[in-house]
């Protein structure tokens, strides 16, 4: 895993609380344009690096960089960027500081203004929790972002989908032996609950009826899919990371600044960019209806639907007919 860092000095976030020698990873594809007007800027999803977002990226691929420069930043909290695990003291969630969807794109912003010299960003883009990051790229510096794609994502995380989390948050914190955050090994029986209750939503009722864990992704049973896919993921991580993470996206919403102060229409209609919001028919998360209500009140917006049995992880790469549908989607919005 290769990637730089860029050294924040000490960061004040909107909770007055500070991040001492903050860091923020990132990594780069391709060459920045003697113009400077070639940026492509793809924040991290939930629990995820910029490694997991290489799949769109490539050359041939619709993020090519022999035409763009791809910017991936980390965002605080992934274990790359200033997180728990890396922040003294480790392993101690109630020290370090929550942090907003907002505190992420502020210093973003100055990765791409002081380290880059780019004004002008071609795309902001990104799924879900990165999704989010892209909604506040276009609605903090309205007039810097030409182009938002925001795929199975919202710019405000709803009531429900704060409740899902939540129960993720409660499954890890009421292991035993995560003591408060101030654990000495990894809680594992809250992790593993963690990801059982995800499996069911990650993906969608069509995606388990259809049994395409089997026949799509090889595996034997649903159980051998639970443990392997979903445990494998969760227990790979660190439990503060992923609770910091948690408090982020239930707490995403691009109007929660002084600039918007909590008016979300506001912030929607600020977005200067061309967009287009993409949800998915069958993203338990972050439903068509919801999508189409932020779309529409976005001056340049379009609503493409993906139809997919694959849910919200129709977003990852794992299914082709969901990729060229997205892939068309950011091909057709750089060529606006």
């Amino acid at each position: 895993m290769t990637y730089e860092i860029f050294n924040l000095g000490d960061v004040q976030l909107q909770s007055k609380r500070c991040i001492r020698n903050a860091k923020l990873a990132y990594k780069t594809y391709g060459t920045l344009n003697a113009a400077k007007n070639n940026a492509i800027v793809y924040p991290t999803s939930f629990a995820a690096t910029h490694d997991d977002a290489a799949w769109l990226i490539g050359p041939g691929r619709v993020l090519d960089p022999e035409k763009y420069f791809i910017i991936v930043p980390d965002a605080f909290g992934n274990g790359l960027s200033s997180s728990p695990s890396n922040t003294p003291p480790p392993h101690d969630g109630n020290r370090f500081p929550h942090v907003t969807i907002h505190d992420n794109v502020v210093q973003q912003h100055r990765l791409l203004t002081e380290r880059f010299g780019i004004e002008t960003i071609r795309l902001a883009m990104g799924w879900s929790l990165g999704g989010a990051q892209a909604f506040e790229w276009a609605a903090a510096f309205p007039e810097k972002v030409e182009r938002l794609f925001a795929f199975q994502s919202a710019a405000r995380t709803s009531r429900h989908f704060y409740v899902f989390f939540d129960s993720v948050r409660a499954a890890i914190e009421l292991d035993v032996n995560f003591r408060e955050g101030f654990y000495v090994e990894q809680p594992q029986r809250g992790l593993r609950v963690a990801a059982r209750i995800y499996a069911a939503w990650g993906f969608s009722q069509a995606f388990f009826r259809e049994r395409l864990d089997q026949s799509a992704l090889g595996y034997a049973s649903i159980e051998d899919f639970l443990i392997d896919f979903w445990e494998g993921w969760f227990v790979r991580r660190d439990a503060n990371n992923l609770l910091a993470q948690l408090w982020t996206g239930q707490h995403a919403d691009i109007s929660n600044n002084d600039l918007y102060r909590g008016e979300l229409g506001k912030a929607l209609a600020s977005i200067q960019a061309e967009t287009i919001v993409m949800p998915s028919t069958s993203d338990l998360y972050f439903p068509v209806e919801d999508a189409a209500e932020e779309a529409m009140q976005i001056p340049k917006a379009e609503l493409r639907v993906l139809n997919s049995q694959w849910g919200h992880v129709a977003g990852e790469g794992m299914n082709d007919d969901d990729t060229r549908f997205i892939e068309q989607a950011i091909a057709d919005l750089l060529a606006r």
